[in-house]
């Protein structure tokens, strides 16, 4: 009973402080060479009367010793726990990788914000459309080649039913929905049936404009125009516009800018041409108006359409289309300065 009294002791003054004391404690009071078992060991040597009695004290000990050894344990995992959980102020900082818009995203916001600056309200659409809005409703003649299977994705068991080959058809859904004055642009994706190459994708993005108007006139697009190409390329920027063709407008122009790389002395993007030709513009055509139920001989109006992609590898000089659909971290980062 000396002996148990003094282990008792031992018990409730050990000193638990952190992982090694607890361990110290285990190894001395818990494990099968502790003193506790050294006292079962000893009641093969007592009168079969007293087992019972001492058997229990000694169970009791061990209980006391087991019940200290597990409240602290879980006291301690406690604590660590909530160490883990607590972050250290004091740690340098993770270099945390912070992430950019697409540079098509960019070009196409820098866009719409010059447009919206004068006026110009931004509007979209579905991707797949129809027949009307994408060819008949804007003067495309039933021989057109844009209606090939070759330059437009058809849907097979729809054969009405095609997805869009330029935003113009956001343009009909607008004037057959609202009345004159209407001052829209038109941005979004478009598909055509081409050969991915550096400088041609089957899928691309555009921004179309279009105002109508009483008395709009073609010098209301050049400047228009003029002013769109010196806020997105600079103030000295020039532009010339060359006469071309499209069954929605007439008369048609092709607008170039001077090159913003060799300031038009001449170059590899320029083709040694000084002029880098950014989108198709000129005055809606009557019948177009007419489909669309705005009285042409009251209203007129101008339509421009450019392209997103061409604007960028402008901007940026890159000079392979394919970059931009990739998505490689490592051609995408270097426009994190842009984004801001």
């Amino acid at each position: 009973m000396k002996t148990i009294e003094e282990i008792r002791k031992e018990i409730e003054a050990f000193q638990i402080e952190n992982a090694e004391t607890l361990e110290q404690f285990r190894l001395q009071f818990l494990t099968k060479k502790s003193e506790i078992q050294a006292l079962f060991a000893e009641l093969k040597n007592m009168q079969p009367e007293e087992r019972k009695a001492f058997g229990q004290i000694i169970n009791e000990l061990k209980n006391a010793a087991t019940e200290r050894f597990n409240s602290f344990k879980e006291i301690s995992e406690m604590q660590t726990s909530t160490r883990q959980q607590i972050a250290d102020v004091t740690r340098p900082a993770q270099n945390v990788e912070v992430g950019s818009m697409h540079p098509i995203s960019i070009m196409m916001n820098q866009v719409r914000r010059i447009f919206e600056d004068i006026g110009f309200t931004a509007v979209t659409g579905p991707d797949v459309e129809d027949d009307w809005h994408v060819f008949t409703a804007l003067n495309f003649p039933e021989e057109h080649p844009a209606r090939d299977m070759q330059d437009t994705f058809f849907i097979d068991l729809h054969p009405d039913v095609l997805l869009r080959t330029h935003t113009s058809s956001l343009q009909v859904r607008t004037m057959e929905n609202q009345k004159p004055p209407i001052r829209v642009i038109c941005p979004g994706r478009v598909f055509r049936n081409e050969a991915i190459t550096s400088r041609a994708h089957c899928i691309f993005h555009q921004v179309e404009g279009l105002y109508v108007a009483e008395s709009v006139s073609f010098a209301d697009m050049k400047q228009t125009l003029l002013y769109f190409a010196q806020r997105m390329f600079g103030p000295e920027v020039r532009i010339r516009l060359r006469p071309s063709y499209f069954p929605f407008t007439e008369p048609s122009a092709e607008m170039d800018i001077s090159c913003n790389i060799c300031g038009g002395a001449g170059c590899n993007l320029c083709k040694h041409t000084g002029w880098v030709e950014i989108l198709g513009c000129g005055m809606v055509d009557p019948n177009v108006l007419d489909n669309c139920g705005i009285d042409s001989k009251k209203y007129s109006g101008f339509a421009f359409g450019l392209g997103i992609e061409r604007m960028t590898m402008l901007k940026y000089t890159t000079n392979d289309i394919r970059l931009y659909f990739e998505n490689d971290v490592r051609f995408l980062r270097q426009f994190k300065a842009a984004t801001k």
